[in-house]
């Protein structure tokens, strides 16, 4: 069968994803390609087609750049439409939030094929009081994201009960959609456990905090836990996205136990995680972050503010929830004992249910093949 993506994902499929959706999305292609199915991409980001090495195709969308700014909109969902009808696929998937993936869903259905809308985030399943909270108004934004957010709510909504299939990230969200009457399917998050280190320090000594400096990612929660804990040290791996990250991260530098290391290439930060005693994450709300599944791949246990994605933190003891509590995590810090029983613990957790293996493969096969078949 024919998988047709869609979106600013050429990067991600080169090895450099611009996050976490888009490293997914990036993985999900390679498993559908390595199963011997045709995928292509529809990306209005890059001025060439090419193929990657795996046979990827990636289509540019001629003229996406041409005409007046503000007055082309409507000139590029046209265009989006046209190339997402030419692929003529089987199969139209599309994951992070945008209004534009109404597009693919008005194609399935023109050409008679199945639309899949996969969920990125637990904002998603949320009400709209918490996406304004956490979403729309964590930062300053501009007109387009203001517009982009507004069709999205009625869209988003809308396509949450008319796909032919949702995929979910993990039980909670699964729950969540229940209670509003809406069926999915959960796909676990995927990872190549090849790009894990193998190779660690016998001895850890440091935290570890990964990703974007900034309101939405809890950054001002992580000041506050750093200053409680002054007798530990921390390494951040990111830079600051809003003007709260700069502040924050000031006010983080001036401190003794902390070191900021910056942006990082993937490879890096790996091996930054792999020598830490702990992931640090206080972001609110996430999906199931790429980064815990890295940590807990490198035997690194994830210490997590509020986040636990369908439980799985606590049900499989793969660190320490603190359900809001900034204290309580604090002790958590002092309590965490580095084995070998608990590095095999956290290696075989991702093996047996996320690792990019032939055990996954059957499992996504089966999730489209079944999708063509209804």
């Amino acid at each position: 069968m024919t998988i047709c993506f869609w979106g600013d994902n050429a990067c991600a499929l080169r090895g450099n994803p611009t996050g976490g959706g888009e490293k997914q999305i990036s993985l999900l292609a390679l498993a559908l390609t390595r199963l011997g199915h045709k995928v292509v991409f529809v990306d209005y980001n890059i001025s060439e087609d090419f193929t990657t090495e795996e046979g990827i195709e990636v289509h540019c969308i001629k003229g996406y750049n041409e005409g007046i700014r503000f007055l082309r909109a409507f000139h590029r969902l046209q265009l989006i439409y046209n190339n997402l009808k030419k692929q003529k696929a089987d199969v139209y998937y599309c994951r992070i939030r945008d209004f534009r993936h109404i597009l693919a869903f008005w194609v399935s259905h023109r050409i008679k094929a199945k639309f899949i809308l996969a969920l990125a985030s637990d904002l998603d399943v949320k009400d709209t009081r918490t996406r304004l909270k956490y979403l729309y108004f964590a930062e300053k934004v501009g007109v387009w994201w203001l517009f982009n957010g507004l069709l999205s709510e009625i869209v988003y909504s809308w396509l949450l009960r008319h796909s032919d299939l949702v995929l979910v990230q993990h039980e909670g969200q699964k729950k969540s959609l229940q209670l509003k009457g809406i069926q999915s399917a959960i796909l676990n998050n995927l990872i190549d456990i090849n790009e894990v280190p193998v190779i660690q320090k016998s001895e850890r000594n440091t935290f570890c905090y990964v990703g974007s400096l900034d309101k939405r990612k809890g950054l001002i929660d992580f000041f506050k836990l750093v200053k409680v804990s002054q007798s530990y040290n921390f390494k951040i791996i990111g830079s600051p996205r809003d003007r709260t990250g700069e502040v924050y991260l000031n006010k983080l530098k001036m401190l003794k136990n902390v070191t900021h290391l910056g942006r990082l290439n993937h490879s890096e930060t790996l091996s930054h995680i792999a020598d830490s005693v702990a992931l640090i994450s206080t972001s609110p709300l996430e999906g199931f972050p790429n980064i815990f599944l890295e940590a807990w791949a490198c035997g690194v246990p994830v210490l997590s503010l509020f986040v636990d994605p369908g439980n799985v933190i606590e049900r499989e003891e793969l660190g320490f929830v603190a359900k809001g509590n900034i204290l309580s995590l604090s002790s958590a810090m002092a309590e965490i004992t580095d084995t070998p029983e608990m590095r095999t613990r956290f290696k075989k957790y991702v093996i047996q249910n996320h690792v990019l293996n032939e055990g996954r493969l059957i499992e996504i096969n089966k999730v489209f093949c079944d999708l063509i078949e209804k």
